[in-house]
C-alpha cells in the first residue's frame, strides 16, 4: 500500500511508485522461489493476496510487532506446518535472486553439517536466513532483540548464530531494494525482471526525478 512500503524510495519516487516497485519485487521473488525445490512454500503476508500469487503457495497471516518478532513467528509457523524440515526465510526485496544459485547450497547433498544459512545484504543486513532444524524457541533466541534495518543487523544476527553453536553456510552477498540507488543497481543486475521493467517505466514517466 502506498505510504506503507519502501518509504525510503520516496523521494524521488512517489508513494504510489514505491508501492508498485515493491509489488514487482515481490512477484519476481515469488517466481524465483517457485523454481527452488521445496516441500512447502509459505508466504507470510500482511494483507490479502492478489492475482500475483503463483500456484503452490500457502498464505499465512503476518503477526503484529517488530520485524524481529514477525521473523521469529514466521519460523515458528514453518516449524509447526512442516516439523523437522529445514526452513529458509527470504525477504521480498531481492528480485535479482537466481533460483539455481540458491537451490545448490540448499540441496540435500550440501545440507549435511549445516545448521543455518545466512544471506548477507550489502547494507549490513541480511536477505535470507535458514535453519536446518527450526523451532519457535530457537527462532526467538536468534531473532528477538536483534536491531533491524541498521548497518549492524547482520553482525548482530551472526553473533547470535555463533552463540547458539550453529554451523553457518554463507550465501552470496546481495543488494536489497531500500533506496533508489540500490533499486537501480538491482535493475542493472537483472534487467529481465518485472522489477527492472517497472523501474524503467517509472523513469520514463514525465516529471520523475533521476
Amino acid at each position: 500500500m502506498p505510504g506503507r512500503v519502501k518509504t525510503r524510495l520516496t523521494p524521488p519516487c512517489t508513494p504510489e511508485q514505491a508501492a508498485t516497485l515493491a509489488g514487482a519485487a515481490l512477484e519476481d521473488t515469488l517466481a524465483t522461489l517457485s523454481r527452488v525445490p521445496a516441500g512447502r512454500r509459505l508466504l507470510v503476508l500482511d494483507g490479502e493476496p492478489g492475482g500475483w500469487l503463483p500456484p503452490g503457495w500457502e498464505v499465512v497471516p503476518q503477526c503484529t510487532g517488530g520485524l524481529d518478532e514477525r521473523l521469529a513467528a514466521a519460523f515458528a509457523r514453518a516449524a509447526r506446518v512442516a516439523p523437522r524440515a529445514p526452513a529458509l526465510l527470504v525477504g521480498m526485496d531481492t528480485p535479482q535472486l537466481d533460483a539455481a544459485a540458491l537451490a545448490e547450497p540448499l540441496s540435500a547433498a550440501r545440507r549435511p553439517g549445516v545448521d543455518a544459512w545466512y544471506g548477507p545484504a550489502a547494507d549490513g543486513g541480511f536477505w535470507a536466513l535458514g535453519l536446518a532444524r527450526p523451532t519457535g524457541r530457537l527462532a526467538r533466541r536468534l531473532l528477538l532483540g536483534v536491531p533491524m534495518s541498521t548497518p549492524d543487523t547482520g553482525r548482530a544476527l551472526l553473533a547470535r548464530l555463533a552463540a547458539a553453536g550453529l554451523t553457518v553456510h554463507h550465501l552470496d552477498l546481495a543488494t536489497d531494494v531500500d533506496t533508489i540507488a540500490a533499486a537501480r543497481r538491482v535493475a542493472a543486475e537483472a534487467p529481465q525482471t518485472t522489477f527492472a521493467a517497472c523501474l524503467r517505466s517509472i523513469d520514463a514517466a514525465p516529471g520523475t526525478a533521476g
